[in-house]
């Protein structure tokens, strides 16, 4: 610590003195269910979030909130008629890890619109009434805000019906909130956690919400750190999960300290504020433009359609093929999306991932990309100039 001194602001070293008193050796084990005075921070910051209290023994810090989703789904998969609900696109995690596990993944199909992507609660309940219809079980409706891959903000008004919706099937939320501060139209966007929509519902819906330092402006992905906080979940459900986290003795600790990172950010008058303050508000600044700098060129090209994408990291814009770009694709054995995708990344190095990673309704092909590179005119520049060739060789 004292080698620091002339390297980095004393708050970072009070910080690091802190957890060190706290933790004492980062190589040892800590609580299974993370550093309590970490689970303590991550209390407070929630409840600055919403304006309701949050407690510390119901948060488990986790390597990551893939781990947390993870350890729900193997909870709340109990037999091979068990399914949870998920929302398509979506993020791969749930079907692989429902396949893991026996489960049976309930699409319910996102709305696709020029502004942008929404979930509609009778597609929901659609969803559920066909499982019910065909013996299976839904135990849990997991949603995605903001969205992966469609960049989609929940309303609080769609939030609402969601939750009355679990309340009316008997059903645990489980809220996918890793993207929250990922919010690129801040005047028109907010970000509501599912918490706070419960508990001003008075609701007693079991809520499971997950959190990551993998997104936001850090990205520290690697370092895998991340929570889940419960509420309306019995004592004796938490304390069934605190025994299956046992098993894998603790969470990562460099990730449990990104975590207290992450929830406690320096704020004004600190020597830090000033720097993280400038290069905060540069990332989200960068993003903002950059999101909407690419669906608008993206939705210049022909047989291509790019919604906005309010939140997230991401754009998922449709492709519309001609046929025999359909043909060579199915010749070639390959989805029309996959072809494309291959395609983009022969010629130009250009790495985007197809629709049909990520679910979409039959007929349709999609890519997601990114709008985390920087020089985002000239990566688009390519796709441009990739695009249109591909359209006039197989028009």
């Amino acid at each position: 610590m004292e080698s620091g001194k002339n390297i980095f602001p004393a708050d970072a070293i009070a910080r690091a003195q802190e957890l060190y008193s706290e933790i004492g050796s980062i190589g040892a084990y800590t609580h299974s269910q993370g550093v309590p005075f970490i689970r303590k921070n991550v209390a407070k910051f929630i409840e600055q979030r919403d304006g309701y209290h949050a407690n510390p023994d119901d948060i488990f810090l986790t390597a990551g909130a893939s781990a947390g989703v993870n350890l729900l789904i193997n909870f709340l998969i109990s037999d091979d008629k068990s399914g949870i609900l998920i929302p398509i696109p979506q993020y791969p995690l749930y079907t692989a890890t429902l396949a893991q596990y026996g489960g049976i993944p309930l699409p319910y199909y996102l709305d696709e619109t020029d502004h942008g992507w929404g979930t509609s609660t009778a597609e929901v309940e659609k969803a559920i009434t066909k499982a019910l219809d065909e013996g299976v079980k839904p135990r849990a409706l997991a949603v995605i805000n903001p969205g992966n891959p469609v960049g989609s903000v929940l309303t609080y008004a769609e939030q609402e019906s969601l939750v009355q919706l679990c309340q009316k099937y008997n059903l645990v939320l489980l809220a996918d909130e890793v993207y929250q501060s990922n919010i690129h139209t801040r005047d028109t966007h907010t970000f509501t956690s599912f918490k706070k929509v419960v508990r001003d519902l008075s609701s007693e819906v079991p809520l499971i919400s997950f959190h990551s330092i993998s997104k936001g402006v850090t990205g520290e992905c690697g370092r895998r750190g991340g929570y889940f906080e419960c509420v309306n979940v019995p004592e004796e459900t938490v304390a069934l999960l605190y025994k299956m986290v046992s098993v894998g003795l603790c969470p990562t600790v460099g990730g449990q300290v990104g975590v207290d990172c992450m929830v406690r950010p320096p704020v004004e008058g600190e020597d830090s504020y000033p720097l993280w303050k400038k290069e905060t508000d540069k990332i989200h600044k960068d993003l903002a433009e950059r999101t909407v700098l690419m669906a608008k060129r993206l939705n210049s090209l022909p047989g291509m359609s790019c919604a906005p994408s309010p939140g997230a990291l991401y754009l998922f814009p449709c492709l519309h093929l001609p046929e025999k770009a359909l043909q060579a694709a199915k010749d070639a054995g390959r989805s029309p999306d996959s072809f494309y995708c291959i395609n983009l990344l022969e010629e130009t190095g250009i790495c985007v991932v197809g629709g049909d990673g990520f679910g979409q309704k039959e007929g349709q092909a999609h890519f997601r990309l990114t709008c985390l590179c920087a020089g985002v005119e000239a990566y688009v520049d390519q796709l441009e100039k990739f695009h249109r060739a591909f359209m006039e060789k197989y028009s």
